[in-house]
């Protein structure tokens, strides 16, 4: 199947992936960077997955969720009946439950489910055994697995297969439960009533959208995606649930995305609270203060989704990989990397919390001093950048770009917030780093910024300049910057990152076009005043969302297909963000810009 051809299901702790054809193909247990269950996605049938449908072939496949929720229903018409599959990871229940319900709607359907479970990314095969009361454990080391429902089950070979009818007005249960092995297995949940429960957090959440626009259907449904890709415990949001889905069909960048970005702050926390999420943003806020606590020389550009600070970063040999690409990986080096953006976008975060009232913070402020006085120190050295590219390090401008945002924040906090700093000394280093940007990234010759100093190259990194508020969209260098991405970055009417090589990337290059980069370019057009090329570009983008209305990484328009780890958080916040600024007289971009 294609990566947009998946659905997603969750519970704020992890989640899984559901195939237009009703399997389960992927799912972490029991948080999202956890050894996945199901490896199916990246390592083929025989590494794990969950079938279930009609034992004879459909005439028809629809599916859905149910209005504003993360309850997937599937419809299965074929020449005897028709069924419906409901799919969803039960809330309010103790633990982590997948709870699947075969629904009868006409006539009889014959039904065959076939569960493959397998630890340790498809590696670990468990021990299957029925308890006394007909229920199914799996165990493998620290991990065990329960499958409730009615139906009997036989273990064939590793896995537990059934086939049972199902007439109209029927309701069959299928629900998997995760435990620590040593413990006792987990009770039984009633499943109907788990659905109704579910069904109804999901609604009450998404109420209170505060999205009153021609697009609230597609704001709703990538703020309920960004709350599934929440860890609740911490406030965590991770980039995406999958690791290693890939940027170029058969090449080799792919990578695990189940962690959080700290790049993500300032995006992410503007996208709730403009549409209302308070308690979601100062949550992840706290998150963000919490990972980026610590010696500031040490802190890391991304983080586990409590916190953790290594991420070691290890190929799976026994994978083949999604459609054959290689390397499986599990971990991220990048962790490892120095990136000078983040700092700025922390910085503009807290800042930005501070604006819409998150509740002040005096720990918070410590930390950006202590950011603050380390940056200084840092700012001219070169990085690998925002891209996190594998190759040499460089002087990348929107680096350096975020480092003048990182004082001019701070600046802003002691200036309206009453805050104390040495703000004299802040103020000569934002001025020099303006003027160090201004006279070494700026291209006359092509009446352009580049990727980076010394270079000629265009990066879509670029179109964020305007949006922090580092120079006016109207500049007459921005103007040419956008001239310049239009014309050496775009294919078929979408932007990509940067033109890859191998000297830069230290990988073969070949890409898709990155989805965020193009909700950038509309906010660009916005703050141009374009409102009618930024209204097209932003339909064109949501034209490309799968039928549910998901959106992975990448986009490949001459494939037709999404590529990239999915559903992919930066590029929900994206659309959420471009949504307002298009449908707002104020503009959330304007806003953030004027700090």
């Amino acid at each position: 199947m294609h990566i947009e051809d998946y659905a997603l299901i969750g519970d704020c702790q992890t989640a899984a992936l559901v195939g237009r054809d009703g399997s389960i193909d992927w799912l972490c247990w029991p948080r999202f960077d956890s050894p996945a269950c199901f490896a199916a996605l990246i390592g083929g049938p025989e590494h794990g997955c969950w079938k279930l449908g009609p034992a004879d072939s459909s005439t028809r496949v629809e599916r859905r969720y149910r209005s504003d929720t993360l309850v997937l229903e599937t419809d299965f018409v074929t020449a005897e009946g028709a069924i419906t599959v409901i799919d969803f990871m039960s809330l309010g229940a103790s633990g982590s439950h997948l709870a699947r319900v075969v629904a009868g709607c006409r006539g009889r359907v014959r039904v065959r489910t076939e569960l493959a479970l397998r630890f340790d990314y498809g590696f670990a095969m468990p021990w299957m055994t029925r308890l006394d009361n007909g229920r199914l454990r799996a165990v493998a080391g620290p991990d065990m697995v329960v499958l409730d429902t009615p139906v009997e089950l036989r273990v064939q070979r590793h896995s537990a297969i059934a086939e049972f009818e199902v007439s109209q007005g029927d309701r069959v249960p299928l629900v998997l439960m995760h435990s620590a092995s040593h413990r006792e297995p987990p009770a039984p949940i009633d499943a109907l009533e788990s659905l109704r429960a579910t069904e109804c957090f999901w609604k009450a959440w998404a109420d209170r959208c505060q999205a009153k626009n021609e697009w609230s259907d597609a704001v709703r449904r990538s703020l309920i995606t960004l709350k599934a890709l929440t860890y609740a415990p911490t406030g965590g949001i991770v980039a995406a649930p999958t690791t290693s889905l890939p940027e170029c069909l058969g090449g080799a960048r792919n990578w695990d995305y189940r962690y959080c970005w700290l790049r993500d702050a300032t995006l992410t926390l503007l996208a709730l609270m403009n549409a209302g999420y308070r308690d979601e943003a100062s949550a992840w806020r706290e998150w963000l203060l919490r990972a980026a606590a610590g010696d500031p020389e040490h802190m890391q550009i991304m983080y586990g989704i409590a916190g953790e600070r290594l991420l070691p970063e290890s190929e799976l040999t026994w994978l083949p990989g999604y459609e054959n690409s290689k390397p499986v990986r599990i971990g991220n080096a990048a962790s490892e990397q120095r990136q000078l953006d983040v700092y700025g976008e922390v910085m503009d975060a807290l800042h930005q919390g501070r604006k819409i009232g998150i509740e002040p913070s005096d720990f918070a402020w410590e930390l950006q001093c202590a950011l603050a006085a380390h940056l200084e120190k840092i700012w001219q050295e070169p990085d690998e950048g925002l891209w996190e590219v594998r190759g040499p390090q460089r002087h990348f401008t929107y680096s350096k770009v975020m480092c003048w945002v990182a004082f001019d924040r701070v600046i802003r906090a002691a200036e309206q917030f009453g805050r104390s700093g040495p703000v004299e000394r802040w103020k000569r280093i934002r001025a020099q780093i303006h003027d160090d940007v201004c006279r070494h990234a700026f291209d006359a010759g092509k009446g352009s910024f580049v990727q980076s100093y010394g270079s000629s190259e265009p990066d879509a990194s670029l179109l964020l300049i305007p949006i922090t508020g580092f120079l006016p969209a109207t500049d007459p260098r921005m103007l040419g910057t956008v001239r310049a991405i239009e014309r050496e970055l775009m294919d078929a009417g979408f932007v990509r990152r940067y033109r890859t090589r191998a000297e830069l990337d230290g990988l073969p290059p070949g890409e898709a076009c990155f989805l965020a980069c193009s909700f950038w370019l509309a906010d660009n057009y916005l703050l141009q005043g374009r409102y009618q090329d930024a209204r097209a570009l932003f339909e064109r983008l949501l034209a490309v969302r799968n039928d549910v209305g998901l959106l992975a990484e990448q986009y490949a328009p001459a494939l037709g297909r999404q590529l990239g780890n999915f559903p992919q958080a930066f590029s929900h916040v994206a659309l959420v963000n471009t949504a307002f600024n298009l449908a707002e007289r104020r503009k959330p971009a304007a806003d953030r810009a004027v700090a």
